[in-house]
């Protein structure tokens, strides 16, 4: 097991990095004067993950989709008291979630911090299933997923992935679908389990009043090493074009809430950490709260305080998307696009690239100062191959040309949809 310290002088941060000898990433954060304590335990395994192969096979595995974020629901049963009750006894608040490309178990606690990383590891690692339980869980999915039919944000997001990608799970509801819940087994879920639960694909990250020494006296207590292997992600085969170029649908919403994204075919599986860092600098300076476009379509008043973008990029995807609510949809749309095209022909300016960087650079700072966001920061860090410093380090050496180089690459409106929810 090694222990190495990472800091930064300019920060006046440090964090521990242990390899830890079951093969599981632990990253701890102390936070001196901090009352609270947050820890998150993740997996590199998300909804995309339709497709995989253990090393050694030669075949992918296909598995339902909605499997991850099933097995998430179900991890925290067992046969005696359930995850979230046992945390209650403790006081601490516990939650977990399933994203396109992770999921991640977690709690934030005041006091009994030994006591609740007991239990995070120790759920995590003990998986119950039975069949009775299994189809009692497909009925409860089943209203989560009807529920999110209903919900505008969701639907215009998941409307847009499906103009956008054709072959991609990335298009598909993060639950998957009554159909493809009704096709998981117990069998299937320890499958999935066994081949994405192993340490050597998951880490822990720990912020706040903590102690290295404790959480390492606890892993070596709780956790045996597994033995290693990688699971391999399907590449999914994405045609240049979008699907269409256009979908709506009409909710009860007060008002049309749109998303306009702009997909781009990638020449390796995932963006780099520079390349997202330009592509979030771009975004900024187009249409961030402080640019042309912004004040232009607030005056017209066709966008409101709602208006955000997001370099919407994963594991075999990426796109830049437009979101928020607007009395013409469409209008809205081709204003954004002929800002676009304004930008490409002339290229982003020194001053709005560095007001840009600087606000991006500031949020980065203000990141270390809550824990929450500190240890989600250092799993997603670590899925990535990146060091929490990276980001920091890496905004402040970005030039304006490399912006401009970048910008070349991407928003190219051939190849954007515009998914539109309109009052019911």
């Amino acid at each position: 097991m090694e222990t190495k310290e990472i800091k930064n002088d300019l920060l006046g941060e440090r964090y521990y990095k242990i390899d830890h000898t079951s093969g599981l990433k632990i990253y701890v954060f102390p936070k001196e004067n901090y009352s609270s304590t947050y820890a998150v335990f993740g997996t590199r395994y998300g909804s995309i993950d339709t497709a995989f192969r253990k090393s050694g096979e030669e075949k992918y595995t296909e598995v339902p989709e909605g499997i991850a974020h099933f097995l998430e629901h179900k991890l925290f049963e067992s046969e005696e008291l359930d995850a979230f009750e046992r945390f209650a006894k403790t006081g601490a608040s516990a939650n977990a979630y399933t994203s396109f490309d992770k999921t991640c178990y977690l709690f934030s606690c005041s006091g009994n911090f030994n006591q609740n990383l007991e239990i995070l590891l120790d759920f995590v690692r003990h998986p119950y299933f039975t069949q009775k339980t299994v189809e009692k869980e497909q009925g409860i999915i089943g209203q989560e997923i009807r529920m999110y039919r209903d919900v505008p944000d969701w639907r215009v997001l998941f409307n847009l992935l499906c103009a956008m990608y054709k072959n991609h799970p990335v298009r598909i509801d993060i639950a998957g679908t009554e159909a493809s819940i009704a096709e998981i087994s117990a069998d299937l879920l320890y499958k999935c389990y066994d081949d994405f639960y192993n340490l050597g694909n998951m880490a822990l990250a720990i912020a706040g009043n903590v102690n290295v020494e404790e959480v390492i006296e606890i892993a070596d207590r709780l956790l045996t090493e597994d033995e290693p292997f990688s699971v391999d992600r399907k590449v999914f085969e994405e045609e240049k074009e979008v699907v269409t170029d256009y979908v709506e649908e009409k909710l009860s919403v007060a008002s049309p809430i749109f998303s306009l994204g702009f997909k781009e075919m990638l020449s390796n599986p995932e963006r780099t950490l520079k390349e997202e860092l330009l592509g979030n600098i771009i975004l900024e300076a187009i249409a961030g709260n402080t640019s042309d476009l912004y004040s232009e379509l607030i005056d017209a008043e066709l966008i409101n305080p709602t208006f955000s973008t997001e370099y919407f990029t994963g594991f075999g995807y990426s796109s830049m998307i437009f979101s928020g609510e607007s009395c013409d949809p469409k209008k809205t749309s081709e204003i954004i696009k002929d800002k676009i095209r304004c930008f490409k022909e002339t290229g982003i300016g020194s001053e709005d690239f560095e007001r840009a960087r600087k606000k991006l650079y500031g949020r980065e700072i203000m990141s270390y100062n809550d824990v929450d966001e500190l240890a989600n920061n250092l799993i997603a860090a670590d899925f990535m191959n990146e060091g929490l410093f990276d980001e920091f380090e890496t905004l402040k050496i970005l030039t304006c040309d490399e912006a401009n180089e970048f910008l070349k690459e991407i928003l190219d409106e051939r190849y954007s949809s515009l998914s539109v929810i309109l009052p019911a």
